[in-house]
């Protein structure tokens, strides 16, 4: 089994930046992918980004636009989601995700393809 906890969540103001993290524990050593996902209120979770353990590929939701930037450090076991110039419908919990599993197609979008999700972390965007 592999735990994920997310941190970094908060309140902030449009235009803002936040970084969230999430720490991977327990069985991560056939890590093969990490990923954000998010659910504002009343509707379906949305695909923020992913990326590949072994090279470090990304995959973005259409909506990111080059606003966010997701990362992983190894040593640490731990994943970043780096938002930038953020918008009130930004609000959200962020989920962070993770697979083992060999052939998931984590890019794809599709919150099936991964096996571990954290608890989220609310992200609130004032105007």
């Amino acid at each position: 089994q592999m735990q994920l906890v997310e941190s970094g969540g908060g309140l902030v103001r449009t235009g803002d930046s936040l970084r969230l993290s999430c720490e991977a524990s327990g069985r991560t050593g056939n890590m093969v992918a990490m990923g954000w996902f998010r659910q504002a209120p009343g509707k379906d979770h949305e695909f923020v980004a992913s990326i590949s353990w072994s090279d470090g590929l990304t995959y973005y939701g259409d909506f990111v636009k080059g606003r966010f930037t997701i990362s992983i450090d190894k040593a640490k076991n731990t994943m970043y989601l780096l938002m930038t110039a953020l918008k009130p419908e930004d609000t959200a919990v962020y989920s962070c995700t993770a697979t083992d599993l060999r052939g998931s197609n984590y890019s794809a979008g599709d919150g099936a393809e991964f096996d571990y999700w954290g608890h989220g972390t609310q992200v609130t965007v004032s105007s």
